[in-house]
């Protein structure tokens, strides 16, 4: 046990080695006749990571650890025979040459290496404190703390930038809202930029889907501990089978980014504007599936080259749509398909044993169809002889109204001048940003569940009835507790915030834009009024605190923070409360 002890500290040791090299390599610019001998540094480093791990998986005992070392000997050992392949082909050149070649292999096997043993790290948290909600809360803030450190490397920037607007950026990005203090397009480099990337994907399907996926495949199991933190933020209904549910929405996410990119790369083949499409294709289709709202164009998806790329804005309404309506609910129409299919095919009846769709999938398509088609009718309406004035035919009006009524789903993009549109179209707007997408999704809002449930429970108490009913089912008491705290929660953070910033901006500043900048924050949107660059200092941490929050869920965490309190069994004598 000693001996492994040991090991252990050993390897935090090599971890931090690695890390330090990471940054060195990727946070500093240097001359070219530095490079070899930079490169040769990560040889070594990598052959010694690759001889410690295989001491130590025949030195380790316990099967789980000797599973984890031999996960590393596979990647460090891979990483190798590609550099000797590469270095093969190329004997002919010189050795400078040869180092340059194998520089971004070595590079690019060392950031995965350190995000295996990083993630291994946040399964050890889980032994040490157990509160799925603090865990929940806790490792998004550790990330956002990092990527703001990331982001204020020399590489990651142009000109530099300030803590508060790396942080600003960075809890931007974790908490996929895409509200921006600077321009991501001009400010950033493609490194910095690749950062931002990675904090919208670890953000948006969360980083103990993350940990929890590589602690299934490279381990085959996990502990009581680790279900109970990762079943509450997939939304898995009790603990079988929930490492295999990471497993598919972690397939789910990157297999739909992809075929995303795939489409966004085809539509933008044409714009000579658009340097590199294929990291704009990937950056924009995991910006658009996440609900970020992220964009590597200053102007965004209104930019000139694009504005009137409709196939484009489709196809980033469909990944919008399919990230905010959520795994479960794309798992569950795929469950009723299946069934359906082999029904079909081989004359079973399954579907009509069981209700394979259920209540909260019809809850959510419902709501989001209402919303969807209703904001669509109440912006083509209200913006018809404004904003779509610029887009000549029928099919580009339709494409606009279509692209506003989602995009404030908690996606963010922007295709028109939202400082130009009409009063109502703004504050209808701004009840599209509260309401948000769907409970497990990467979207933000008080969720169309809770809105919905809202909504019934006011019919049900309006027919004088005790419980709501809905599609022949009795929704239980708790889950409408608790769509009316999310909605009490949510106002009273908003109004917070905006009192916050009315106090700390200049003397009349308008209510409206404030107010919508802060809606854009909680809910997690990022559309704004070209106001957020010129917030005060304290401001930006007010929208910093609410975009956190309304991530995070302020709910999630008093849960975490109080459930732990004994409760007693028993009840005191009940009184009514006059309510009117």
């Amino acid at each position: 046990m000693e001996k492994e002890s040991l090991l252990n500290y050993l390897y935090r040791f090599f971890d931090i080695i690695v890390l330090l090299f990471i940054v060195f390599d990727f946070g500093y610019d240097f001359e070219e006749n530095y490079n070899s001998p930079h490169v040769i540094g990560l040889i070594f480093l990598s052959i010694g990571l690759l001889a410690f791990n295989s001491f130590k998986f025949f030195t380790y005992k316990y099967k789980s650890n000797k599973k984890v070392a031999l996960a590393n000997m596979i990647l460090l050992a891979g990483i190798m025979l590609i550099c000797v392949i590469i270095s093969l082909l190329n004997l002919n050149f010189s050795s400078d040459y040869i180092l340059q070649k194998v520089k971004p292999i070595l590079e690019g096997g060392l950031i995965f290496y350190f995000l295996l043993r990083l993630l291994v790290l946040v399964r050890h948290i889980y032994d040490i404190y157990f509160n799925p909600a603090i865990v929940f809360v806790g490792s998004f803030m550790i990330l956002a703390l990092t990527g703001a450190f990331l982001l204020m490397l020399p590489s990651a920037t142009t000109n530099g930038i300030t803590f508060t607007n790396a942080l600003f950026t960075s809890t931007s990005a974790v908490c996929v809202t895409g509200l921006a203090v600077v321009d991501t397009s001009t400010a950033f480099t493609t490194v910095g930029q690749s950062i931002i990337l990675v904090l919208i994907q670890l953000g948006g399907i969360g980083i103990l889907t993350f940990t929890s996926f590589f602690a299934f495949f490279f381990r085959g199991s996990s502990s009581f501990k680790e279900g109970l933190n990762t079943k509450d933020f997939i939304a898995h209904e009790g603990l079988k089978d929930v490492f295999r549910a990471a497993l598919n929405v972690v397939i789910f996410t990157i297999g739909v980014e992809a075929v995303g990119a795939t489409f966004i790369y085809s539509s933008i083949l044409d714009v000579a504007t658009i340097e590199n499409k294929f990291f704009f294709s990937i950056f924009h289709s995991i910006s658009a599936f996440c609900n970020a709202g992220f964009s590597i164009l200053s102007a965004g998806l209104y930019d000139e080259a694009i504005r009137f790329d409709y196939f484009l804005q489709w196809i980033i309404m469909i990944l919008i749509v399919l990230g905010g309506l959520g795994h479960n609910i794309v798992f569950n129409f795929y469950q009723y398909i299946k069934n359906y299919v082999i029904e079909l095919f081989e004359k079973k009846i399954v579907h009509k044993k069981i209700r394979v769709i259920t209540l909260n999938t019809k809850i959510v398509i419902y709501t989001t169809i209402i919303l969807l088609v209703g904001g669509f009718i109440f912006l083509y309406i209200s913006e018809y002889n404004n904003t779509l004035l610029e887009h000549k035919t029928l099919f580009g009006k339709i494409t606009a109204a279509s692209f506003n009524s989602v995009t404030p789903r908690t996606a963010g993009f922007n295709a028109v001048d939202f400082t130009k549109m009409n009063v109502p179209s703004l504050l209808f707007i701004i009840f599209l940003m509260w309401i948000g997408g769907s409970p497990a999704s990467t979207a933000g809002g008080i969720k169309t569940s809770t809105f919905a449930l809202a909504t019934l429970n006011i019919f049900a108490v309006a027919r004088g009835k005790s419980r709501i009913e809905f599609f022949g089912r009795r929704i239980s008491s708790e889950s409408t507790s608790r769509a009316f705290a999310i909605l009490c929660i949510s106002l009273i953070t908003i109004g917070i915030s905006i009192v916050a910033m009315l106090i700390f901006e200049p003397k009349g500043t308008p209510l409206l834009t404030v107010a919508f900048e802060c809606f854009s924050a909680y809910s997690t949107v990022g559309l704004s009024l070209n106001y957020t660059p010129t917030v005060t200092e304290s401001s930006k941490y007010v929208l910093i605190a609410c975009m956190f929050i309304g991530r995070i869920g302020m709910l999630n965490l008093m849960v975490g923070l109080l459930r732990r309190l004994n409760h007693q069994f028993y009840e005191y004598p009940k009184e009514n409360i006059l309510i009117n």
